[in-house]
């Protein structure tokens, strides 16, 4: 059992959770992930590891409410437990000093991206660090990615916050004042990665995407999270989950990415009718012994 020691609710629908997991903690490394089970009855699922703190033994996770299992981990509390932390997992991302490179996340791959920025800057690079969300309310971690940030940017869909557009915007924007980027590093939704990888292929600015998004157990053994890299079949799991962008077959990632997208949906309808029956049971309880 794994105590979740803190809960903040980061922006609507995201939620940053503090566990204690000390073996994970003291092995963890940037791009690195856990294999979470809320409770005896609840599925695998893949989280990066977002921070570590190997003497104290914790570890942040980060999770958006989409399907079932991130909506029974939004429902635990501090001083709760998680029943299975497996980790850490995956290869730890490539960092170099390349001199100067850009961090691009987007939506809650911008949780993802923090611990890749923050080991990039420590290995002595001009970080550049680019967020994108829909709106200024689904921005997260700004203030930990400005502090190790030597130039930072946000760009929102609907222009509530810095300036409206895509991720891809800011980058040109960017690279037309400063060429002398030599990495890119995008995580988020596949079709944000695509973007950025179809960008930067034709001016030869290598680029690292995370595959976490098509990852269900975590291991290699499902299969699920094959993926085309050049000529070659990988797993993101056990492969990555970083790659390089301008080899990944993104087209066969977003289709092989939406074939549970009905179950996973009416999974989380039937959660979710499950709970209302609970509390309207619980409601009708409480009358009846008032």
């Amino acid at each position: 059992m794994f105590e979740i020691l803190n809960k903040e609710v980061l922006a609507r629908g995201i939620t940053k959770f503090l566990i204690k997991a000390p073996f994970v903690a003291r092995k963890h490394k940037a791009g690195n992930f856990v294999i979470i089970r809320v409770n005896d009855h609840g599925e695998r699922i893949p989280l990066t590891i977002v921070d570590s703190d190997a003497k104290n033994g914790t570890i942040t996770i980060i999770a958006q409410t989409i399907g079932k299992t991130t909506k029974l981990l939004s429902m635990q509390n501090a001083g709760g437990f998680l029943l299975d932390v497996a980790g850490p997992l995956g290869n730890p991302t490539p960092i170099h000093n390349y001199g100067t490179v850009v961090c691009i996340g987007g939506g809650v791959g911008t949780a993802e991206v923090y611990p890749i920025a923050k080991a990039l800057k420590n290995a002595g690079n001009k970080l550049i660090t680019i967020v994108g969300a829909r709106s200024k309310d689904l921005v997260i971690l700004e203030n930990e990615l400005r502090e190790i940030s030597d130039e930072f940017f946000v760009t929102t869909d609907d222009g509530s916050y810095g300036m409206k557009g895509l991720v891809t915007n800011a980058l040109d924007q960017y690279l037309k004042k400063d060429p002398s980027v030599k990495s890119v590093y995008a995580i988020g939704p596949i079709i944000m990665m695509k973007a950025v990888s179809d960008f930067t292929k034709p001016i030869g600015i290598k680029t690292y995407v995370s595959l976490n998004p098509i990852m269900m157990d975590g291991t290699g053994m499902c299969g699920a999270c094959r993926v085309t890299i050049g000529s070659e079949t990988k797993f993101a799991c056990v492969d990555g989950p970083e790659f390089e962008g301008h080899l990944v077959d993104f087209d066969e990632l977003m289709t092989r990415n939406r074939s549970y997208m009905d179950l996973e949906k009416l999974s989380l309808e039937n959660f979710e009718k499950e709970i209302s029956e609970h509390e309207c049971k619980a409601v009708a309880k409480e009358a009846a012994n008032a």
